[in-house]
């Protein structure tokens, strides 16, 4: 391996590849320069903030973004065979195997998740092996097209990816059938799932123009997957720059390397590091030290973790630009950091009498909330004994989450109207291939997929959707169903854009919850629906769209691009459904929380709390006026109003740092919290400002050659250790291995002995026994 390595940097050292590297001029010269043309440039009609005008380099060879030049080739040979047999037979093979795993171990706890970047790492051997066959013809194909390619490898990854994720409809079914003995027949689960997941495709392909085409839509996390590419498949293109050095490919496999040994630490022998409360450590028993240095139901002041797979938790922070992870964390630090002890320690909505941060709900007892106590045998609210229990209470963390959500989902429309009107109409008028970046017209030799694909696609899955919806006694009318599509339509041209800018996805599961909630309480398999298709219609679009967009950096000819994402959509979806029919058919207690081989379905009880919650109780009972988070509805008139002032001070100082100031991104960066926390935000914050800041600053040419293949190569490896360490250290003897020595040492019980993991409230309940209004 070491020599194969060897002879890579010696070719490249001999290479004599000429490269465009950042030019250094002044920065108000470039900036005059850069505004003059700005949309010739990147085809943006927006004060684009990842344009950096020092950093244009030569545009009309290569792309103006210096993260897309380090990641990706800005030459395209069109010979390059993609469309294989061979493609096609590992491609499905991943469709029908990273589904089916994933979704066996979806229902356990704990689980692992099989990504797409283990598919894209084991394809490449995978694929090679292939073009060891001899190269003879049966039944006219070509047994061994050549070399196994970088286009098929990319097409391989594309199907393993559009359904690794559990469905979200797969959830519904299961909530169904656990918590209001519901299991309708395949038929219906069937039609259900694809529709959720094809209308999003139908709409992603539809939005491409606006999401995909333009130069300006960039795309960050993608630019990891390019990176890992070309590095595997030694590419040479300008972008990476003419340092010296190791090559990528021997940098690639010395961090994949690292990363996996590393990982052994905290994620199994020294779990401490992973969760590295050490003030807590100090003074376990204090509530107010752990509610401010915890990292479990705290603050997370304690700043550091030491395992990759907790800072890269919201993604990675090699991947998301700078400024766009500034945003993020002045919206951490303001409304967690600052926020959230103002309004915990006065007590506000009693919040004293709960741990500051949790994922659940309470009772007025300060006991997790108890849906089961306020049902009727059908399902419905019990108003009755509603009223004899108790309201439901958030922790500070949760129900500014709430608020936040609810901002961001103003502040995005009123965000994209104010910035991106003009590019929408633009981008409306202009066709695919009429857009200024060289990776546009590299693409524009090859056919288009023509709108009516995507049209066919959608009304088929819309008459599915129907006849599952109306066959069925789902209580969930098609106009409500109609205007359910009509809201990820809309949201996800205007998500869309904000996440292709700055890798930050808004979400829509509460607002879908609110307004189903609202208009049609008493109805959970409705609100489900509702949550659903409009929620992860536009999801699966956005999905979608940015497998199209690495499709378009990697030059995959969209033809077998389209054929390759629905039939893999289809087969993974059919797979889910197959494997999940088989498991609560064949394994005893399933979703039990005794069930003796984990297989508890934490998820799904997640979700069907919230159908009753929001579906059985509403919000009506939480929200509106008179009840304990009425405040939290003021959020959408913050959210609407925000934006305009950055937007007012960017016009009037164009070169400022005004126009970086991304209000959707602060409202929503945090959208995680919870099950995310600080421990997940901090250090994602100060590895993103090293890396994507200083580095990128002061040592371009190393960050342009190594960054995302550093990025690339930490997440294989620790993707790799996970799957290592769940099969051959914890499900073997449903995880008793080291249970009376490794297990059970100090440094992986430390962070568990304190107020922190077992979420202590700061007061204990007054002498009424319980705290909250008298009546409500």
């Amino acid at each position: 391996m070491v020599e194969y390595l060897d002879q890579i940097d010696e070719k490249k050292s001999d290479s004599g590849v000429q490269v465009h590297d950042a030019k250094t001029f002044d920065a108000e010269q470039a900036y005059e320069k850069a505004s003059g043309n700005i949309e010739d440039i990147t085809g943006a009609e927006f004060d684009d903030p990842n344009l950096d005008p020092t950093a244009i380099g030569d545009y009309e060879d290569d792309s103006p973004y210096p993260e897309v030049r380090a990641a990706v080739a800005n030459t395209d040979d069109p010979t390059i065979p993609v469309n294989t047999w061979r493609a096609w037979i590992i491609g499905i093979a991943w469709a029908i195997l990273i589904p089916g795993l994933n979704q066996f171990f979806f229902f356990r706890y704990p689980s692992v998740t099989i990504g797409p970047l283990v598919a894209q790492l084991l394809s490449f051997p995978i694929g090679r092996a292939f073009a060891l066959l001899p190269d003879v013809k049966i039944l006219g194909f070509r047994l061994n097209p050549g070399p196994f390619s970088i286009k098929e490898h990319v097409l391989i990854t594309i199907m393993a990816s559009v359904g690794a994720g559990s469905a979200y409809a797969t959830d519904v079914v299961a909530v169904q059938r656990v918590f209001y003995n519901q299991t309708w027949n395949f038929g219906y689960q069937w039609l259900i799932t694809m529709s959720t997941q094809l209308i999003g495709f139908s709409i992603g392909g539809i939005a491409r123009r606006f999401l995909v085409s333009p130069p300006s839509m960039i795309w960050p996390a993608n630019l990891v997957y390019c990176a890992l590419f070309n590095t595997l498949h030694q590419t040479e293109y300008s972008g990476i720059g003419h340092r010296g050095g190791i090559s990528r490919e021997r940098f690639f496999a010395y961090a994949c390397m690292a990363s996996f040994l590393w990982y052994f630490l905290p994620g199994y022998l020294f779990s401490a590091l992973s969760y590295f409360s050490w003030v807590c450590w100090i003074a376990p028993d204090n509530v107010v030290v752990n509610q401010l240095f915890g990292v479990v139901h705290g603050l997370g002041g304690s700043l550091l973790t030491f395992d990759w797979s907790q800072i890269a938790y919201i993604g990675s922070p090699l991947a998301t630009p700078w400024w766009a992870e500034a945003n993020v964390a002045a919206g951490f630090f303001f409304f967690f950091w600052f926020l959230t002890p103002v309004l915990y320690y006065t007590n506000t909505w009693d919040s004293k009498y709960m741990t500051i941060s949790s994922r659940t709900s309470y009772d007025h007892f300060g006991k997790p909330y108890n849906v089961t106590r306020i049902l009727n045998p059908d399902a419905t609210l019990n108003l009755q004994a509603y009223k004899e229990y108790s309201p439901l209470f958030l922790s500070t963390v949760f129900a500014l989450s709430y608020g936040l959500s609810f901002a961001s989902i103003t502040a995005t429309v009123v965000h994209a109207f104010l910035y991106f009107r003009k590019q929408i109409w633009t981008q409306a008028k202009r066709s695919l291939s009429e857009q200024p970046d060289i990776h546009a017209r590299l693409m524009s030799r090859y056919k288009e997929v023509p709108e009516w694909w995507y049209g066919i696609i959608f009304i088929s899955m819309f008459t599915f959707a129907v006849v599952s919806l109306e066959v069925w006694d789902t209580k969930f009318p098609i106009y409500a169903f109609v205007v359910s599509l009509l809201i990820a339509f809309i949201y996800s041209i205007l998500i869309g854009m904000i996440q292709a800018i700055t890798n930050q996805q808004v979400g829509l599961n509460v607002i879908t919850e609110l307004i189903i909630g609202y208009w049609m309480p008493g109805r959970p398999l409705a609100m489900m629906l509702f949550k659903t298709f409009g929620y992860i219609t536009m999801a699966q679009a956005l999905t979608f769209a940015s497998d199209m967009k690495l499709g378009h950096y990697m030059k995959i000819p969209p033809r077998p691009m389209f054929w390759a994402q629905v039939i893999a959509t289809v087969i993974a979806g059919t797979v889910q459904l197959g494997v999940q029919s088989w498991m609560f058919t064949n394994i005893p207690g399933m979703c039990e929380d005794d069930q003796p081989n984990g297989f508890i379905c934490p998820s799904t009880q997640v979700f069907g709390t919230a159908s009753i919650i929001w579906g059985v109780i509403g919000p009506a009972l939480q929200f509106s006026k008179g009840q304990v988070y009425y405040a939290l509805s003021f959020f959408f008139l913050i959210g609407a109003i925000a934006p305009v002032i950055p937007y007012i001070l960017t016009k009037k100082y164009p070169t400022s740092w005004f126009k970086y100031i991304n209000l959707p991104v602060i409202f929503n960066g945090t959208g995680l919290i919870p099950p995310a926390s600080a421990i997940n935000y901090v250090p994602w914050t100060i590895v993103g400002f090293i890396f994507q800041y200083l580095i990128r600053r002061r040592h371009f040419a190393w960050w342009a050659k190594y960054n995302y293949v550093l990025s690339a190569a930490l997440d294989s490896g620790v993707a790799l250790s996970v799957i290592f360490i769940f099969f051959c250290l914890q499900y073997p003897k449903n995880g008793t291995i080291g249970e009376n020595n490794v297990l059970s040492w100090w440094g992986n019980i430390v962070w568990t002995v304190n107020a922190d993991a077992h979420g202590k409230p700061l007061l204990p309940l007054p002498e009424k026994g319980y705290f909250g209004p008298d009546s409500w």
